[in-house]
């Protein structure tokens, strides 16, 4: 797949990612349902707009649609082993660099520390929800009962009470 250039924005409009994406709008809304947590709501009722991320993920989503042949149930099991290799390989903490920290003040100093326990929170924060969403997946597939080739018989029985009724 060609290497698209995606403009350097914070957000897009849903007609601009189709446009970027090469999909149809119902295509992207379908994406959507399937993987709820692309793109945000801008407020209640309000239209969604896309990350850059989102985008990217768009576009990883579409690669493997229509150039691998996967389902969208392929394209989830997919990401979901792509995505905690891409968390464990940022390092887990680096070195630390006295230099700079060694001319800025005490009050700049432990608000850097505040700022690095944050983001050490955050990163916590996404690897354990990354871990629960695919549990949760795991076990919604697990639990659901399989599905049969017979759903058609109860709406054919359904179908004749209702016109016996009628008569």
């Amino acid at each position: 797949m060609a290497e698209l250039e995606i403009p350097n924005r914070a957000l897009f409009k849903s007609s601009e990612v189709c446009e970027i994406a090469a999909v149809q709008p119902y295509v992207l809304r379908s994406w959507e349902s399937e993987f709820p947590d692309l793109g945000v709501s801008k407020g209640n009722g309000g239209p969604r707009v896309y990350r850059r991320a989102d985008v990217e993920r768009v576009l990883r989503i579409k690669q493997l649609v229509f150039s691998d042949g996967l389902t969208l149930a392929g394209v989830r099991r997919r990401i979901d082993e792509e995505t905690p290799a891409r968390l464990e390989e940022a390092p887990a903490a680096p070195a630390r660099v006295k230099e700079p920290v060694a001319g800025l003040g005490r009050n700049a100093r432990e608000r850097l520390v505040e700022v690095q326990k944050g983001l050490r929170a955050i990163l916590d924060l996404l690897s354990a929800r990354a871990e629960e969403s695919r549990v949760e997946r795991f076990a919604r597939a697990s639990s659901s009962p399989a599905k049969s080739g017979n759903s058609s018989k109860p709406r054919r029985a359904a179908k004749s009470a209702k016109k016996s009724r009628r008569k």
